[in-house]
């Protein structure tokens, strides 16, 4: 009982994971809490469900196309939205980051229709494996694997190369990176690009893991994403990928133990409670103000 419930909470917990990684790197770069990212995560499971459907792709191309897909939209949505509003007040760029949200859901709507749509089975055939106690379904280990791959990769590119190294220039000082040759501008949409990505997979296997994708699928995922995030300590990337995760495992062994009516508010539970003990987050640093 307890390892299927773990196995089923880290399935849960790396897509939450993979949305959490887009709010905190945004945020660790220009402080900016992206709210249409979660959008950008149904965008990116519609974009899934597309090419299996409807061009008849495997689930790791159509994985990749949404990934390409959404990365391209982040660009478009910093450049259009945000990047205009970088030197107003933060409530400006929350507003703007609002009404993106909603044309985008509301789009959706528009173009799919309200009720929410299904993968086919020939996606990917789900087999159960045996394991001690536990019953794992294939599915769960492809969500798991790519998600573990991805967050390698996203460690990989921050930590090992010259982009990288840029990013983490420009999120420790925007104004100082800008003086020292990098274009932040570039380094900026990098960032909204590789967050954009890792959302779109995850809105491909969440769309695969419940068999269901709608144009609302957002906005739950996107707060809970952002609730692990802070979980984590907003601004680091080790942080986004433990919230997540806990998040994830949580949620699937409170439904376990019969809360299932309880079950989107556990994750903000667990948030106000931490946000209490530590306001910074499991992971996140305490930044000092010199006056």
């Amino acid at each position: 009982m307890f390892l299927q419930q773990l196995i089923n909470g880290l399935a849960l917990g790396s897509t939450y994971a993979l949305i959490a990684l887009g709010y905190t790197m945004v945020y660790g770069i220009i402080t900016l809490i992206n709210f249409a990212h979660g959008e950008i995560f149904m965008v990116g499971a519609f974009v899934g469900l597309l090419m299996v459907s409807t061009f008849k792709l495997n689930i790791f191309l159509a994985i990749l196309i949404a990934m390409i897909s959404c990365m391209l939209l982040g660009i478009v949505i910093e450049r259009v939205a945000y990047r205009p509003l970088r030197k107003s007040s933060r409530l400006s760029a929350l507003i703007s980051a609002i009404g993106v949200s909603i044309f985008l859901s509301s789009l959706a709507q528009m173009i799919f229709g309200a009720d929410a749509k299904g993968f086919p089975e020939s996606a990917f055939p789900v087999h159960q494996i045996r394991v001690g106690t536990a019953d794992i379904s294939t599915l769960q280990l492809l969500i798991i694997g790519v998600s573990a791959a991805l967050m390698i990769a996203l460690e990989f590119i921050v930590k090992r190369t010259k982009i990288g190294k840029a990013m983490r220039a420009t999120a420790e000082d925007y104004n100082t990176a800008a003086l020292m040759g990098i274009n932040v501008n570039m380094i900026i949409s990098f960032t909204f690009a590789l967050g954009s990505a890792l959302a779109a997979a995850g809105g491909v296997l969440v769309g695969l893991l419940f068999n269901a994708v709608s144009f609302n699928m957002g906005l739950m995922a996107g707060l809970k994403a952002f609730a692990a995030a802070v979980l984590g300590g907003i601004g680091s990337i080790p942080g986004a990928m433990l919230g997540g995760l806990l998040l994830g495992i949580t949620e699937v062994f409170g439904v376990a133990a019969g809360y299932s009516s309880y079950r989107d508010a556990i994750a903000f539970t667990i948030l106000v409670f931490v946000l209490m003990v530590k306001p910074t987050g499991l992971l996140g640093k305490k930044i000092q103000k010199k006056v």
